[in-house]
């Protein structure tokens, strides 16, 4: 005859109990996640195409806010930006003289060379008149009748031209040339500031302040544009990285204390969650009904506080317990 095991053969009045307890049990969980200890990570990019020359930080090191890395060659875009220079200077004057107006000795100039141009014209037409009447008695061939005519045509035009110049000296710069050389002098001015922005930019500079963690490339070597040359750890301390189960999501916010102990460590470190993502990091493909949902993780961010935190490497194992919160929080 067959028995059944001793556990199997308890009460209901006690199995009931013990569901209970199991279920109190999950209620409670403590609110421990491992994690990694990491450091906000700053990519410093080369702007151009240009070798290394000189390299002023060494990983490691602390630097400021604004201070220099590294210097690529600034040779070429040097001789752009003086190049822009050059002609913005040029727009620059061409602009003053036009708004400046003709001189009164260009006014002088034309007028003589219009007087010129009357006297041409008038001597050209005396010479026409007297020519054709002596083509018309055969004194003379109609070919000489035909260049008198071109002379007075020619002399007609260069008088109505030596006009028109002066006529345009004394009326002035009208204002569609101006506004032309108002445009071309911005133009030219635009782009010698950009070129001074990459000009500026050829000298690498720490965006905040942090520590250098790498320095991939060495002086005399060429990057890309848009190539990684340095590695900053900002911020005044690390954070640690972990992914939050969906259980225990509800109890843990932007803003709530925990206990950091980090791996070789003994002294545990206070921190305080800076963020916790709003998405889940897994969402299974099927309905979140039932025991799906607890596959859940959170992305959250702890940033730990005090100053020996500062001396943490990245990389390093740790564990964060989270404070309860008050009840009914």
């Amino acid at each position: 005859m067959l028995t059944m095991p001793y556990t199997t053969r308890l009460p209901l009045i006690l199995i009931v109990p013990l569901l209970g307890l199991v279920t109190a049990c999950q209620r409670n969980e403590t609110l421990d996640v491992v994690g990694t200890l990491e450091w906000d990570r700053v990519e410093l990019t080369a702007d151009a195409a240009e070798p290394i020359v000189a390299i002023a930080a060494h990983e490691g090191e602390a630097v400021a806010a604004g201070q220099l890395v590294l210097n690529l060659d600034a040779r070429r875009v040097q001789a752009q930006l003086d190049q822009a220079r050059a002609l913005r200077d040029q727009q620059q004057a061409r602009l003053a003289e036009l708004e400046r107006g003709p001189r009164a000795e260009q006014i002088a100039q034309t007028r003589a060379h219009l007087d010129g141009a009357e006297g041409t014209l008038a001597s050209a037409r005396h010479e026409l008149e007297r020519v054709r009447p002596l083509v018309g008695k055969e004194l003379l061939s109609p070919q000489d009748l035909d260049q008198a005519q071109a002379a007075r045509d020619t002399a007609l035009a260069a008088r109505d031209a030596a006009r028109a110049r002066l006529s345009e000296l004394e009326t002035g710069t009208t204002s569609e040339e101006l506004d032309q050389a108002r445009a071309a002098t911005a133009a030219a001015a635009a782009a010698v500031r950009m070129l001074e922005v990459s000009l500026e930019r050829l000298a690498v500079r720490a965006p905040v302040a942090g520590f250098i963690d790498d320095l991939p490339l060495e002086p005399g070597e060429r990057p890309q544009a848009g190539a990684v040359v340095a590695v900053l750890l900002a911020g005044q301390a690390p954070h640690a990285r972990i992914y939050l189960p969906e259980p225990l999501r509800a109890r843990v916010r932007t803003g709530s204390r925990a206990t950091v102990h980090v791996d070789g460590i003994a002294q545990p470190f206070t921190g305080r969650v800076r963020r916790v993502s709003a998405d889940p990091a897994f969402t299974p493909y099927y309905s979140l009904t039932g025991n799906d949902r607890s596959r859940l993780s959170y992305l959250t961010e702890v940033e730990l506080e005090g100053a020996a935190a500062r001396q943490l490497p990245a990389g390093i194992p740790l564990q964060v317990t989270f404070d309860e919160p008050p009840a009914g929080d």
